[in-house]
């Protein structure tokens, strides 16, 4: 039933010490159903399912029927959860294995909510169906806005229901990433104490990652500076877009630099730094103007496990990482102020243009304005909405006027339209009656998210006034 598909397995993360992962199959689930098939992706990895019927692929996409090569496995680490360190592990994934494209790139296909696993801590190893298609709605969002992220193959439904607050209907997501190793990967082996396994960790990570770096002196500290730069870069893309992941924990900080795992995650619309949508977040830990301390805390933490190879002497290895994580803070300012150029078209680097970018962002706090179609107003010149009507947004609009912006720069940095939250929240209440028409309207918007076109206009109105406050949930 598979020959045809293009699986290309070579298992290289089992090379590594057993510790790192227990090898296990998905559990069977009762009646799977394809929901979502991503079929570009599929395309791009080298992979043609065309020559299966949707119940032949549900079969395979819930793990019911394993693909031919591989040896299964979840994956153990550990991580600091709002700050505070915990043991964890796959707790309902499953690595299928890693597939290596026609073109050499090498990706992990995991099944998410697959069934427990030896890190379940007493969870039932399953997945709901809305978790699972918002983490599929937002990572291809996340993929076409231009950002390194995991991607999502296939939605399947698994005839089954999970238990959460209510009862809801199971599903299992079809996760892609170029691999699933996180900073608390290396907090769990630092946790054994095993030097050898980091050390050959550290190696497994520069050759599957970073193979620039092969041959570098402390390959450690090469490592981390290179992980801290990649992580740098997503957090301004977060703020780019007024993306707030809503969980960045340790244990969702992936070493590839891509951002990973979807769960209480959403847009901002009116801008506002203190933005938190997280049900669980009761302190705005990670709030939409907190995202880059805590980045430049989880890599603090991610230092740590790199102690022991990066200086015998203890003391001076502490404070060669000491100087090295206090440099965050100037490459992420470098990178968000040019980031900030780029989305009013500003070329040069003129230290002014701090203050007419605060400018602007003080402004748009105060008078509570959407965060994306402020930009695209600066962008196309359309101030027809009656809040750019004040002399205090004329007057910063002329001091941009000034600046001669680039247009076309403004195109490659400001989306059209978002995955507003109210849309997303419309396609899973639809998907759970059994309608997916707004899903597929709604992601086929998602794919050009940098062209205007009459059918997005209905995508880029902000998310409805309401006295009740928008949350999400982890979907755990």
């Amino acid at each position: 039933m598979q020959q045809n598909i293009g699986w290309n397995f070579d298992n290289s993360y089992l090379n590594l010490s057993e510790m790192m992962a227990s090898k296990l199959s998905p559990v069977p689930v009762k009646e799977p159903k394809l929901i979502l098939y991503n079929q570009a992706l599929a395309k791009e990895l080298g992979l043609n399912f065309s020559s299966l019927t949707k119940e032949q692929q549900a079969l395979i996409f819930s793990g019911n029927v394993l693909p031919e090569g591989t040896v299964p496995w979840a994956e153990a680490y550990a991580g600091h959860q709002f700050g505070h360190f915990v043991m964890l592990g796959d707790g309902r994934a499953i690595v299928l294995g890693e597939h290596v494209t026609p073109s050499n790139k090498r990706f992990d296909i995991q099944l998410k909510g697959s069934g427990k696993t030896p890190y379940s801590r007493g969870g039932d190893g399953r997945a709901a169906l809305g978790p699972m298609i918002r983490e599929y709605i937002i990572s291809e969002a996340i993929h076409h806005l231009h950002i390194p992220t995991t991607r999502s193959l296939a939605v399947v439904a698994t005839g089954q229901d999970v238990m959460r607050e209510t009862i809801l209907p199971g599903a299992i997501l079809t996760r892609v990433a170029a691999s699933h190793i996180r900073v608390g990967t290396f907090e769990f082996v630092a946790a054994q104490k095993e030097v050898g396994a980091l050390q050959e960790l550290i190696m497994y990570c520069i050759d599957r990652h970073y193979p620039e770096l092969k041959g570098e002196k402390i390959p450690a500290l090469q490592l981390f500076r290179a992980v801290m730069n990649r992580h740098a870069d997503l957090i301004v893309n977060y703020m780019r877009i007024g993306f707030i992941h809503g969980v960045l924990n340790t244990d969702n900080v992936a070493i590839s630099g891509e951002s990973i795992d979807y769960g209480p995650c959403a847009f901002m619309d009116s801008y506002d730094p203190k933005t938190k949508f997280s049900s669980i977040d009761h302190q705005g830990r990670y709030a939409y103007g907190n995202q880059a301390n805590i980045a430049q805390w989880n890599m603090a933490r991610f230092a740590e496990t790199l102690i022991p190879l990066v200086d015998v002497d203890m003391n001076k290895a502490i404070e060669i990482l000491e100087q090295e994580i206090d440099e965050f803070s100037k490459i992420y300012d470098n990178k968000s102020l040019e980031m900030m150029r780029g989305k009013l078209g500003i070329k040069g680097e003129i230290e002014e243009d701090r203050s007419v970018i605060n400018d602007l962002l003080h402004w748009m706090n105060v008078h509570k304005a959407d965060y994306t179609n402020t930009f695209l107003a600066i962008m196309n010149e359309d101030f027809n909405d009656s809040i750019y009507h004040n002399e205090e947004f004329k007057s910063w609009y002329q001091k941009l006027k000034n600046k001669n912006p680039n247009r076309e720069i403004m195109k490659r940095n400001n989306p059209v339209v978002i995955p507003r939250n109210y849309k997303v929240e419309e396609a899973l209440e639809a998907a759970h009656h059994n309608n997916l028409d707004p899903l597929y309207q709604l992601l086929q918007v998602l794919e050009k998210p940098y062209e205007h076109n009459p059918t997005c206009t209905d995508y880029q109105k902000p998310s409805p006034l309401s006295s009740v406050p928008y949350k999400t949930f982890c979907g755990t």
